[in-house]
């Protein structure tokens, strides 16, 4: 604690001073702020990205993180890189934002997207912290122009349900319920309250009668949390309902990489384009 405190006040004595115009070394410590900023920076702008960027587990843009510096956003760590901005997100460790703030550095915080306005909002903003509001906008258009092509969806939409780990679900109140509705379908958990999401009981998922199921991704390894994607019942109504798995990549980032994962909904569910 002594040594980190003794390091800020050395850090203090060496801050820069913040750029008047657009910055030139951007570092982005949040795997959705990477995502936004690689579409959106200029060459040679933004000079490293957090390590979840290369992870194609995680996400949506691995190939265009090989080529940057990557971090595990610690303050020493981004300090040492001289950026004139920093891009974090909300759940950023705040000592790690705190402490680069108290030396000087500027550090841009995004709110997580939770519907097609804060995916704007965001494009929007980002654009305007790099200086690069004419190709925010032209991002935005092209958004716009892909959500055109969904087709209207039926009436009344098929119903979808998603089912994840230990029962999580998400309604129409979170981003990736906002996918499920891009994806042609009606959420059922909106239709048990739990808009905001919550535990859905297998129960209530089998009375349902879901005509897609999305299931939440498994990784490597055991987890206790996961056993109820193995239930006989679950299994057996997998054996007859259309289902997909989340790709998690197009699921967490407000960008607009989830039309591919509405697109995903609409194929498993045998929707038009």
């Amino acid at each position: 604690m002594v040594i980190r405190w003794l390091l800020a006040g050395w850090l203090a004595c060496l801050a820069l001073p913040v750029a008047a115009d657009a910055p030139r070394r951007v570092v982005s410590v949040n795997l959705c702020t990477d995502q936004l900023a690689m579409m959106l920076a200029a060459p040679g702008q933004l000079v490293s990205v957090s390590y979840l960027a290369r992870d194609p587990a995680s996400s949506a843009m691995p190939e265009a993180a090989a080529g940057l510096p990557l971090n595990h956003g610690l303050a020493e760590e981004i300090f040492l890189l001289r950026p004139d901005l920093v891009l974090a997100g909300t759940w950023t460790t705040p000592a790690t934002v705190d402490l680069l703030r108290r030396v000087g550095v500027p550090v841009a915080v995004f709110q997580p997207e939770d519907d097609l306005a804060g995916i704007r909002a965001n494009i929007r903003r980002m654009g305007e912290v790099l200086g690069r509001e004419a190709e925010a906008e032209a991002l935005i258009a092209r958004f716009e122009a892909d959500l055109a092509r969904l087709d209207d969806a039926p009436a009344p939409r098929p119903r979808a349900a998603i089912y994840a780990a230990n029962g999580y679900t998400l309604g129409s109140d979170s981003l990736a319920g906002q996918i499920v509705i891009l994806g042609g379908h009606a959420n059922i958990a909106d239709e048990l309250g739990l808009a905001g999401g919550g535990t859905l009981p297998l129960e209530s998922l089998l009375l349902s009668q879901p005509d897609l199921l999305i299931l939440g991704r498994r990784y490597p390894g055991h987890s206790r949390g996961e056993d109820m994607m193995d239930h006989p019942a679950l299994r057996s109504v997998m054996r007859d309902t259309p289902f997909v798995v989340m790709s998690d990549p197009d699921w967490v980032c407000g960008t607009p990489r989830i039309l591919r994962a509405a697109q995903s909904l609409r194929t498993a569910g045998g929707l038009a384009p």
